[in-house]
């Protein structure tokens, strides 16, 4: 696609990943051909981009895309989809009552979806029961916002990232999380910023730290509370902040005196050394300029509260809030996280930072013209689905979101969803969750949806369409308002997304004389200034000035404008270990994927780095239960079991194990990490607690192995009991099995891969040590290779997979092809390093030896690290560990 001159049209748009909001800019060429850059006048970026986010060309194509409505797997009209839901859902609430039906929405939706959303439920509708799957991640952050500054407000920006003395990573592991942000911090750093890292693991972003608290699990508020304590004890408060802008620091030191606060009291109960406590301590009263990021690893605890508040009342015992360099920061996961939290996605508020004060319901009411708008908080997300299992909840709307996958206890999610009786997704994609749909709608993709996303520092963002509607897929807010007009409500006839965004800025400036979220300066936009609409941070002004940070005055969002200093006390996790389950287990996230990939499992170069499932232990943990780095390994939880590969590595701390939680059944059905997770959560947030659920692991003891490689992929082989795993290639699909059985298991898994394989077939077989090596080959191209072995090693995979992409085989292929490997040496990348460019261990290996002592000398050599640089962390610590081995001094920095 062209502009006329030749040129291709450039578009400007906004990252979908996570919650950093950088801006892209999208050159389109014909058909879904897409050329993706940073955009480089973008605030947020300056024109840096993740791995993740340089690749978003890659995952626009419409492989697994839902491209037409479905009732009961049969393709439907919209007019009779969008007819059954409405009156199934106006038949439910007759029935049952309004809060028999649920929405359970997705920080992947767009502000104006949102507010279509909660304006529905909340409002037309009549029950709270709509919440977002950002439960999962930001909730605790909300209610410790909300109980501080009396709304949930974070006072920051990305500038103070640039500005502060010392940032503490408490529970982020910004280097993969939010890697373009860590880049400006790592550039801090080399102008002598200073990084301490809490965190049970030693993560990428700990490699680089100057210091790292790697602290027994749940051990967080202990640790910050004891901060506090010595801040008091050494005089480091600033008593004028807190006599002018805080309440209840008596209260809160009151508490502090129920327990022995000293260093080492503090350093055993968290499980480290006296002296890094002491170290921690020193820098944090040090340094007045002061930045505490704060994410899921603080978050998504059954104190997950108290974590927040804990942070928050360091930075206002010491007027650390408001002030360049200076403020606590809470980093969201998704794209629009914030953007849901405004517009009212979760169960527990209404838009525009209202609650279900009889003031505020009323307000919103009136605004809507609702009268019987929502008068009580629904039901979190956990409760929800809890509420659907046991029949309170009739019908549910999924939206842009894989809760099979993603929400704890996963296996009891989806008993949830086959029992219950309408279940409506609608998606872009297909999900293990719309495997439950009764009706499934088809909704926008990332590249052609068009409104609005609000970052981590307050920021609205434009997303704009790259390409227009694939087959009959909608906008999430126009499916939405159509099933709202069919069920006979009025006020959802919005003639586009731009009359949407109004109502929801001028709602935010409707009888507002304190609401620091306001967007009044946005609230009369024309569609042309909509679309033309420049990043910016609320509050907006009426004369549409934005505004960096919030509280610069000491005036917070209370009743008498003063911030809450607010007791936590520290507890143990929700749950204990035990005999039976000894190990701590942790999930979370990994450095090039996203959530449950469905977006990036489609770019191979994103699948390379962590190809598969794996657990992380330590290895005395490993010794001790006869694991070795690279087997496969169960993780049994009282919810269920796992199989993943075993990663056995010093940087996981004693007693625990990690694995992350990105896999599904259309990649790994064994190695689903949340369907472990027990679904313990904060009483106050409704957040699980991700990060620790009691586990034990042992040897999977496979009695066999193989690979099949081919062009398409394939499902889970049914009613074998095995394990599975699909990893992208370029050219072709790998499928990795291992299994427990017999010769019976092995014949049978191979006739259900080879059926109906055509052409010519190459076989070698040897029956004592079990291998079989099988390839198909159709008018010189390669359709298909499976190899299986009972004993021994199996080839390298890369060379065979490379093969798929050649239109002819060559002779020498041909002879080798049972080998596995080329004629020759071989030549091995290693694992992959940098995903940006493909460059692998090896290479990084040789520069390092070949005299780079840097990140920056391997990427000169080798290209490593010079793109989105989250992979500069790994390069690091090989330069760290390639020295050690040879005594030479490393320069890392």
């Amino acid at each position: 696609m062209a502009d006329g001159s030749g040129a291709l049209k450039a578009v400007k748009t906004t990252c979908a990943y996570c919650g950093v909001g950088c801006g892209v800019t999208g050159a389109v060429g014909e058909g879904r051909a897409v050329a993706i850059a940073g955009d480089a006048v973008h605030p947020a970026n300056l024109g840096r981009l993740c791995s993740k986010g340089s690749a978003l060309g890659a995952t626009v194509g419409l492989e697994g895309r839902l491209l037409e409505p479905t009732i009961n797997g049969k393709a439907a009209s919209w007019a009779e989809a969008t007819a059954l839901v409405a009156k199934r859902f106006k038949d439910t609430i007759a029935k049952h009552g309004r809060d028999s039906v649920a929405f359970y929405v997705s920080g992947q939706l767009l502000t104006e979806d949102y507010y279509v959303a909660n304006k529905l439920m909340k409002g037309f509708i009549g029950s709270g029961n709509i919440d977002t799957n950002s439960r999962l991640c930001m909730a605790s952050a909300v209610a410790a916002h909300k109980q501080a500054f009396g709304a949930d407000l974070v006072p920051g920006c990305y500038e103070d990232l640039d500005l502060a003395g010392l940032v503490v990573f408490s529970g982020h592991n910004a280097a993969w999380t939010h890697p373009v942000l860590f880049r400006r911090m790592e550039a801090a750093k080399a102008r002598g910023q200073k990084h301490v890292v809490i965190d049970p693991r030693r993560t990428d972003t700990a490699e680089g730290a100057d210091l790292h608290l790697a602290i027994a699990p749940q051990s967080d508020v202990r640790l910050w509370n004891g901060l506090l304590a010595d801040l008091i004890r050494r005089g480091a408060i600033d008593r004028d902040y807190i006599a002018q802008h805080v309440n209840n620091f008596d209260q809160v030191v009151a508490s502090l005196l129920e327990m022995d606060q000293s260093v080492s009291a503090v350093a055993a109960d968290c499980g480290v050394p006296v002296e890094a406590v002491q170290d921690f301590y020193d820098l944090f009263a040090e340094h007045e300029r002061t930045v505490s990021l704060f994410s899921m690893g603080a978050n998504q605890s059954a104190q997950g509260v108290a974590k927040g508040l804990s942070i928050i009342n360091a930075h206002l015992a010491t007027g650390r809030i408001g002030k360049p360099g200076a403020c606590p920061f809470s980093i969201t996961g998704q794209p629009n996280a914030m953007g849901g939290r405004e517009t009212g996605g979760m169960a527990n508020t209404l838009a525009g930072h209202m609650d279900f004060a009889p003031e505020d319901r009323d307000r919103v009411a009136r605004f809507w013209g609702a009268p019987d708008t929502a008068r009580a908080p629904g039901l979190k997300a956990i409760e929800m689905f809890e509420a659907v299992r046991d029949g309170r909840i009739k019908a549910i709307w999924v939206m842009a979101t894989n809760p099979a996958v993603s929400l704890p206890d996963s296996g009891a999610i989806r008993e949830a969803l086959a029992a219950c009786p309408f279940v409506v997704v609608s998606d872009c994609v297909e999900t293990d969750t719309t495997a439950f749909a009764d009706v499934k709608l088809p909704a926008l993709g990332w590249g052609e949806k068009d409104g609005t996303v609000t970052n981590s520092e307050r920021r609205i963002s434009r997303q704009r369409a790259l390409f227009p509607a694939p087959g009959r897929a909608r906008a999430d807010w126009k499916i939405m308002a159509d099933v709202a007009t069919t069920m006979g409500f009025d006020g959802f006839g919005w003639a586009n997304n731009a009359g949407v965004f109004r109502e929801w800025a001028r709602l935010t400036a409707y009888e507002n004389t304190s609401r620091l979220l306001n967007l009044s300066g946005l609230s009369a936009l024309t569609p042309e200034a909509y679309g033309e609409l420049l990043p910016i941070q609320w509050p907006v002004t009426a004369d549409g000035k934005g505004t960096p940070r919030l509280f610069v005055d000491g005036r917070f969002q209370t009743l008498d404008g003063r911030a809450r200093m607010v007791p936590t006390r520290p507890r143990g996790p929700a749950e204990a270990v035990t005999g039976a389950f000894p190990m701590s287990l942790n999930t979370g996230r990994i450095r090039d994927q996203w959530h449950t990939m469905t977006r990036t499992g489609l770019a191979p170069d994103l699948c390379r780095h962590a190809p598969e499932p794996y657990v992380e232990i330590h290895p005395e943990d490993a010794q001790a239960r006869g694991l070795r780095d690279g087997a496969l390994a169960r993780v049994i939880t009282g919810r269920g079991e796992a199989v993943a590969v075993a990663k056995v590595t010093d940087r996981q701390r004693r007693g625990d194990l990690f694995m992350p939680m990105h896999w599904t059944d259309a990649f790994a059905p064994s190695g689903r990490a949340n369907a472990l997770v027990a679904p313990n959560i904060d009483p106050t947030s409704g957040q699980p607690e991700f990060k620790h659920t009691p586990a034990r692991i042992s040897a999977y003891r496979e009695t066999w192995t193989g690979f099949f490689l081919t062009r398409s992929s394939l499902a889970s082989p049914g009613g074998l009991d095995l394990v599975w795993r699909r990893i992208p290639q370029d050219a072709c699909q790998q499928h990795e099995f291992a299994g427990r059985g017999d010769a019976v298991e092995r014949d049978a898994l191979r006739k259900i891969l080879t059926k109906g394989l055509a052409g010519e077939l190459v076989t070698y077989e040897d029956a004592a040590s079990g291998a079989r090596r099988q390839a198909w080959i159709d008018d010189g191209c390669l359709v298909a290779v499976l190899f299986m072995t009972t004993s021994g090693r199996l080839p390298a995979r890369d060379w065979l997979a490379e093969l798929f992409a050649q239109d002819d085989l060559s002779a020498e292929a041909r002879s080798t092809l049972l080998f596995g490997r080329p004629p020759g040496a071989v030549a091995d990348k290693g694992p992959m390093v940098c995903a940006c460019l493909k460059v692998g261990a090896k290479a990084v290996d040789a520069a390092i030896a070949a005299g780079a002592r840097t990140p920056d000398a391997v990427g000169k050599v080798t290209g490593a690290g010079t793109n989105c640089g989250s992979c500069r962390p790994e390069i690091a610590r090989m330069i760290k560990a390639m020295a050690a081995n040879s005594k030479e001094p490393a320069h890392v920095g």
